[in-house]
């Protein structure tokens, strides 16, 4: 008998763009000369999934673990044998989802961290929707990992999540301006990098180029996630 193909099953629609977005990147880092060389992927993108930094904040009072834990058994039934989440700010229910579903779940945040400090990090700005910040992820990851981390001011973290819900979700462009004074803030506390830790800023580095002092947790994730299914990436 033949040892199963691993699968990749990805929670997405976290939002959707970010989750299509990851999909490409898959494709696009896997080396292969025919459609069967491709890794074999199913993707449950649960648009409707409710907010998770509204729920994290305590402004809302729709949970989204139920959703997501249904999702992730759906895709372990269809054949999942490891799976990825699309965004950062889900993470939060990470431990619960591990526990619940019978498949290794790769953890973005740690697995960026630890990139970040191979990559010769020693302080991490953080770049995310202040449910991640409230949920402290990266904070947490970065102590277990020995490295400091710093985010925006409350200004520019308004400025952070104006990028994230009032342009890159809308279908816009980022207002590079107010992504631009957030990162001058972290430059500002010393960071030496500063993670895209919301899959949503992923795209901001796709269209606008970013340079080498972010480290974008869409890439880590995708890379992992290859990785993880036992083929060997190209183009990072």
């Amino acid at each position: 008998m033949q040892p199963q193909k691993p699968v990749l099953g990805i929670l997405g629609g976290l939002g959707p763009a970010a989750s299509c977005y990851l999909y490409q990147m898959l494709i696009d880092h896997t080396p292969a000369a025919r459609d069967q060389d491709h890794l074999d992927v199913v993707i449950s993108s649960r648009a409707s999934t409710p907010d998770r930094t509204a729920y994290i904040l305590g402004q809302s009072d729709e949970d989204p673990f139920a959703v997501m834990e249904q999702d992730g058994k759906n895709l372990v039934r269809y054949g999942a044998t490891v799976l990825a989440i699309a965004c950062n700010t889900a993470h939060y229910f990470y431990d619960r989802l591990a526990e619940a579903l019978p498949v290794p779940v790769l953890n973005m945040p740690r697995l960026t961290v630890q990139d970040a400090q191979a990559a010769g990090c020693t302080k991490l700005g953080i770049l995310a929707t202040d449910g991640t910040l409230a949920a402290e992820t990266y904070q947490l990851a970065c102590a277990q990992q020995g490295i400091d981390c710093a985010f925006p001011s409350a200004e520019h973290q308004t400025d952070v999540m104006s990028v994230i819900y009032d342009d890159i979700k809308q279908g816009r462009r980022a207002d590079m301006a107010k992504f631009g004074a957030a990162v001058h803030d972290l430059k500002k506390q010393g960071c030496d990098m500063a993670v895209l830790g919301c899959t949503e800023l992923s795209l901001v580095k796709r269209d606008e180029h970013l340079g080498s002092f972010f480290i974008d947790s869409t890439e880590v994730l995708c890379r992992h996630a290859l990785l993880a299914c036992g083929i060997t990436p190209i183009g990072f």
